[in-house]
């Protein structure tokens, strides 16, 4: 059976279990440090959803980021590094993951909810169709800052 709860703190099983999980997401991303932890936790937009194993003394299984925030046209929510443990794949976390999210994207007022899927998941692209989420005709563009002009000197 799996749980999903928003972490209200953070203490050194999520530290743990965010060391295992982030370079299962990402290789070229470190795992978040307990200071940035404490920052996504407690900042009002973010929301840090984990997936417990109710059996195995509640052990982190995945992860997830859902923000929720204000703009001119409404409130909006967005899907971020979503990761299950290799182990626990097949169990039904990632859905479970994603449902909590829907829910609470929907209690905070948001319309719609957003999220971005490397073509190469198969399995969380499938999930994401499976429970509704629908491929928009859109494009996705990305600057790292590092790279933008500086429009004064110029």
């Amino acid at each position: 059976m799996v749980r999903v709860e928003e972490c209200t703190e953070v203490d050194d099983r999520l530290v743990e279990a965010m060391t295992t999980l982030i370079p299962q997401l990402s290789s070229s991303s470190p795992p978040p440090t307990r200071e940035q932890l404490e920052e996504i936790v407690g900042a009002d937009a973010t929301h840090l959803l984990v997936a417990r194993d109710e059996g195995d003394d509640g052990a982190i299984l995945g992860a997830m980021t859902l923000v929720v925030f204000r703009i001119p046209t409404g409130v909006r929510a967005w899907i971020e590094d979503v990761v299950v443990d290799s182990a626990a794949r097949g169990r039904g976390v990632g859905e479970a993951l994603n449902r909590a999210a829907l829910d609470l994207a929907a209690q905070r007022g948001a319309r719609t909810v957003d999220l971005t899927s490397r073509p190469t998941r198969e399995a969380a692209n499938r999930l994401y169709q499976r429970i509704g989420f629908v491929q928009r005709e859109t494009n996705v563009y990305r600057m790292e800052t590092a790279e933008v002009p500086d429009q004064r000197t110029q």
